[in-house]
């Protein structure tokens, strides 16, 4: 057997084969790696919080009401800052909506620049599609304002209001972000180290990651790099490269390197837009799913009451609102030990399952202890 394997490779053929095999192999290797830096963040940075209240404007009527008045001091306040005399009680604020803005910064990002905030409502407003964050300024829990934010909002959905009872909503369009909408003006002072000690922190801790990046550290550099646990990995400069120009090209040198990291299984669920996103080494145990939904549908129709001829009746208008509801029947579907995040897929479209069916069957998974995998709900 063996010599028939070497007559093969000896040939030409053979030898290109074997040349195609290594190569794909390598590429499938050189795939999966990462650099460590995307992975990891050195600990000589800090991070803070920034917090700040804000006012939404051009909403299409779908602001905040008449009684929540803080949205409408918060607008009278602004505009007698601009110069102008309004009366408050007169003030209508159903295109403004009052908001909390948060984001977070880093000693590494210099003053004047731009990072994503996110903004959420704080009355009762309907929807913030359309609207643009008007200046605010952003404070750190010590009180120090660090930014200031401005900008167009971003939703991802809608939210139609097409008369009294009857609407179209999709996703969740009370919380926003504003892409580049934060702008640094007094940023963080980075920890002065002078020890030869650097220390890198995983942004997702794992062991076996932690062990790999300090092994490939010390292939490339000797014995330098030492894991302390599943999130931490302690460097050690060299004496030679103790000089501050030196220690930065050797941290950057450190950083680009590339290891292949360890993921452990996970399912991503974002209930608010009906987002799925499950990892490569989710598993299923044997299971029976049996599903069924129930349809509740709630229609408003306007009934006109028109007053007879010359009788100095008054037209009115009432809603009508029929109530249906449907409660269909189980689907059933046995699902055995899947390794592949497809066969779940297959399975599960089998019974006609939505995006939000599939969120409440994988919740009942991992209930039933057949999901081998953490499941995170955002």
């Amino acid at each position: 057997m063996h010599s028939a394997v070497s007559k093969i490779i000896s040939t030409p053929i053979g030898l290109i084969i074997l040349a195609t095999l290594l190569l794909t192999l390598s590429e499938v290797a050189e795939a999966g790696k990462v650099r460590i830096k995307d992975i990891c963040s050195f600990q000589n940075e800090n991070q803070e919080d920034l917090i700040g209240y804000g006012l939404i404007i051009g909403l299409d009527g779908s602001g905040d009401g008449s009684g929540t008045q803080f949205t409408t001091q918060s607008l009278v306040n602004m505009m007698e800052r601009l110069g102008l005399t309004v009366d408050q009680s007169k003030v209508k604020v159903k295109n403004v909506a009052a908001v909390m803005v948060t984001a977070k910064i880093s000693s590494h990002q210099a003053k004047g620049t731009y990072f994503d905030i996110t903004v959420s409502s704080v009355g009762d407003a309907s929807s913030l599609q359309g609207g643009t964050l008007l200046m605010t300024p952003l404070s750190s829990l010590d009180g120090v304002q660090r930014a200031i934010a401005q900008g167009s909002v971003s939703i991802g959905g809608f939210n139609v209001q097409v008369d009294e009872g009857n609407k179209i909503v999709k996703n969740y369009t009370l919380v926003g972000r504003v892409p580049d909408g934060g702008k640094i003006i007094k940023p963080l002072e980075a920890p002065r180290d002078e020890s030869r000690e650097i220390f890198l922190s995983l942004r997702d801790p794992d062991f076996t990651t932690a062990y790999r990046i300090a092994e490939r550290i010390n292939i490339k550099y000797g014995l330098l790099a030492y894991p302390e646990d599943a999130g931490t990995v302690r460097l050690v400069v060299p004496d030679s490269l103790s000089h501050p120009n030196s220690k930065i090209e050797f941290v950057s040198s450190v950083g680009l390197l590339q290891i292949v990291p360890d993921n452990s299984a996970r399912v991503v669920i974002n209930e608010k837009t009906g987002t799925i996103v499950a990892g490569e080494h989710v598993t299923i145990e044997p299971v029976a799913i049996a599903h069924g939904t129930i349809t509740v549908s709630i229609q408003s129709t306007p009934i006109i009451s028109q007053p007879d001829a010359f009788s100095q009746g008054e037209t009115i208008v009432t809603q009508e609102s029929r109530i249906n509801v449907q409660d269909e029947n189980a689907r059933v579907v046995h699902l055995a030990r899947s390794v592949y995040l497809s066969d779940i897929a297959n399975a599960l479209n089998k019974i006609g399952a939505t995006p939000r069916d599939i969120i409440a069957i994988f919740q009942a998974l991992k209930q039933a202890g057949a999901l081998r995998a953490e499941l995170i709900i955002l």
